[in-house]
């Protein structure tokens, strides 16, 4: 059977911006970056541990829309990290919002919600403290 990746693609109005925040908070690494002929990027792959996610610009006329034009997302991103906490203040400190406060979960694990400055949700997760 042929190898298979899923690479979720998040629609933001900048994704220069987008991809410096997922850097930044996240220290994702970027693995490719695609232009136009404008110098503006296309399409921009991050890689974080063993997965990838790319961030691309909204095109309406593809029907390429953030969660800002939508009015919210549809989508949840969930990222397991060591330390929830710091995650989700680092998160914060850099412009996203606090939806569910991280605290521990009686299911057995630590964790809450950000959306970030684009209009992704986020549930950070780890374990008990």
């Amino acid at each position: 059977m042929t190898q298979l990746r899923i690479l979720p693609r998040l629609i933001v109005s900048d994704p220069d911006r987008a991809s410096a925040f997922y850097q930044d908070v996240l220290g994702t690494e970027e693995v490719f970056r695609a232009l136009d002929d404008d110098g503006r990027p296309t399409v921009v792959e991050h890689r974080l541990g063993g997965s990838s996610f790319r961030v691309s610009p909204a095109v309406p006329a593809w029907g390429w829309v953030s969660p800002r034009d939508l009015g919210g997302s549809a989508v949840l991103l969930e990222i397991e990290v060591d330390n929830p906490d710091e995650v989700g203040e680092r998160m914060t400190a850099h412009g996203a919002e606090v939806v569910v406060t991280i605290e521990n979960r009686p299911y057995g694990k630590r964790s809450g919600r950000v959306r970030d400055p684009f209009g992704h949700l986020w549930i950070i997760t780890g374990e008990l403290r």
